[in-house]
């Protein structure tokens, strides 16, 4: 395992996202519409969901 100057493995892509790659996506209701919709990140229990429209609403400037 090679380091850098900093101690680090400079071969670790933890934390490292891939531009090219397809985001994978999770299927969710959303909490206004309820229509089912699909998130880039795994939703949890408690917090609400919106679809891209509804998510408009609530986006806070």
């Amino acid at each position: 395992m090679a380091f850098n100057d900093r101690g680090r493995d400079r071969g670790s892509d933890r934390g490292r996202r891939d531009f090219g790659a397809p985001r994978e996506m999770h299927k969710a209701i959303c909490a206004d519409c309820k229509q089912e919709t699909e998130v880039p990140f795994v939703p949890k229990e408690g917090r609400p969901v919106y679809c891209r429209e509804c998510y408009q609403k609530h986006k806070k400037f």
